[in-house]
């Protein structure tokens, strides 16, 4: 079995757990996420690969990190990622990435990333639900943070927090590659 079909029966096997845990019909969880529901039954039955962006609104849907969607193992109390085992969420041909390294569900989904953005490469992200709060540190670079459609300038060495419901960007509009850690919190679904 490859790391890919290893995640994609993780995330079908996790999704219907959060799902059932949450006590959304698929109609429920569709409208909810803004997902359809064809997609959510592909995935279920490990039939596709969704896109990172369906991942994050079935994972803010159901109140939970992305982590815990895609976890091979939740069953220790203690969890340790080894590099080869973090999750790359996307990439590009020019060498930008992301990756999430660990999440936890402890009072709401926290998250935490490592980011590289190479340059003229940048990431667009949906709002996320009321209450997210994204944490980041730049130690390489200078990065440029959109919120909601005002840009910041955060260079190496800076850290910035924002309140993720808004509309969001992350670019690299430097000559330089851009490497930052960020952690995401997310909360608890009511």
């Amino acid at each position: 079995m490859t790391d890919l079909d290893q995640l994609t029966q993780s995330l079908a096997r996790n999704l219907k757990r959060w799902r059932g845990e949450r006590g959304f019909t698929l109609d429920t969880l569709a409208a909810r996420a803004g997902v359809s529901r064809g997609m959510i039954i592909q995935i279920e039955q490990a039939r596709t690969n969704p896109s990172v962006g369906t991942t994050v609104k079935l994972a803010d849907a159901l109140g939970v990190s992305i982590t815990t969607l895609l976890d091979y193992d939740q069953d220790s109390p203690v969890r340790l990622v080894p590099a080869d085992q973090a999750v790359r969420m996307w990439s590009t041909e020019a060498g930008s990435a992301t990756t999430l390294l660990v999440g936890t569900e402890a009072r709401g989904p926290l998250e935490l990333w490592s980011w590289r953005l190479m340059p003229g490469d940048g990431s667009r992200s949906d709002p996320h639900p009321e209450g997210t709060v994204e944490l980041l540190h730049v130690t390489t670079g200078t990065l440029t943070l959109v919120v909601a459609d005002t840009p910041y300038t955060v260079s190496a060495g800076t850290s910035a927090t924002f309140e993720a419901h808004h509309a969001h960007a992350y670019r690299n509009e430097g000559t330089e590659p851009v490497e930052l850690t960020m952690a995401v919190s997310i909360p608890p679904v009511r």
